[in-house]
Order: structure tokens, then sequence, then C-alpha cells
């Protein structure tokens, strides 16, 4: 069956246009279009004269494209240091094992070759990743706001942090791909952005 008329339970499917290139005036700075849909129960379209669903959302948004790009950035480092994180954190564990380093790198890129989705396993952050988590989402929360300079810094991260959720939010603004978001706790904060 295909996608296109099929959803999971909660999901985000996040694309982006970038229109053809004009000239842009010394005034105004680039904009994408951030299309998004998403819907909140499972949905299965047979027939899309007679389909109607009130568990569909869609919308758009033109957000600048250099903050698009500086924030990828600033989401590709976190994820950086969300794995080094992990890594420290398995390399202790296996240490009290005495499993040698060695043998859990051979590990991980064994059950990593056998399952292609990332960790979703809860990452306990540092003091530094975690402000450079709240700096990151803060900046997430400005640019998908309805009224972005309504929106305050974030005191507190919003949802569980995962290499998935990170990694998802990294793909999320890659403006040259689309991504599908379907992690429930970073799903439910995304979508309270939108309204």
């Amino acid at each position: 069956e295909s996608r296109a008329a099929n959803a999971s339970n909660k999901e985000i499917n996040i694309q982006w246009y970038i229109p053809p290139l004009a000239k842009p005036s010394i005034y105004t700075e680039t904009k994408v279009l951030l299309l998004y849909a998403y819907n909140t129960k499972p949905v299965k379209i047979s027939n899309i004269k007679t389909f109607s669903s009130m568990s569909i959302f869609s919308g758009h948004l033109w957000i600048p494209l250099a903050r698009i790009v500086s924030l990828r950035e600033k989401l590709s480092d976190l994820k950086q240091q969300v794995e080094m994180l992990m890594q420290n954190s398995k390399s202790l564990s296996s240490a009290s094992e005495s499993i040698s380093f060695l043998e859990q790198s051979e590990t991980l890129k064994i059950i990593s070759s056998k399952n292609p989705k990332m960790n979703v396993e809860k990452v306990h952050l540092d003091e530094k990743t975690e402000e450079m988590a709240k700096r990151c989402l803060s900046e997430v929360k400005a640019l998908l706001s309805v009224v972005p300079a309504l929106s305050l810094p974030l005191t507190e991260i919003p949802f569980d942090v995962t290499l998935q959720s990170i990694a998802s939010l990294e793909d999320m603004f890659d403006p040259a791909n689309g991504c599908i978001i379907t992690e429930e706790s970073l799903f439910n904060w995304i979508i309270s952005l939108f309204h």
C-alpha cells in the first residue's frame, strides 16, 4: 500500500520548497517555504473523493534560509555532542563490565548494521550539552511559532532527548530534503508550536 494513503498513529511530514531564485532586493532576505502535514490518529485513505478526517492538519511557514542553515549547523553540533555523551556513557558502563572499548565498538557496529533505526534511549545531558540543547530548541521554537516575537527562550527541554529526536530535528531543518517525525514527545512539542 502507498505511504501517501496511509499514516501511522502520529506523524509529521515535513517538506521544503525553495522558490526559483528571483533577484532579491537588498532589503529582503531569501526565504523558503516549510510545508507540513500531520495526523493525530492512524489514517487510511481508500477513496480520496469521499475522504474526510478531523485528525489531519496541514500548514506552511515562510522561514529565512540563513536562519535555517544556521540552526541546522547548531543541531548537527548538538547531535555530535549527544553521540559523544552516549559513547562516554557506554564506555563507562562497559568498563565496569570489563569489556574492552574495541569489542564494544565492534558490537555497536553489528547492532547498528542490523537495526537501521537510531538509538531511542533517553540521554542524560551534562550541563554544557543541556544549555546547548535549550539554545537550539529555543531557536526551533522561534522559527516555528506563529508569532516569533512572542517566543520566549526555553528554560527546560520540552521532550525526551534521544539521539533519534536530535537527528530528526536536524533532518527537519534540511531544506534539501523532507522528513517524517514519529517520536511521540518530539511530535507533541512540534505540533504545539504550529498552533
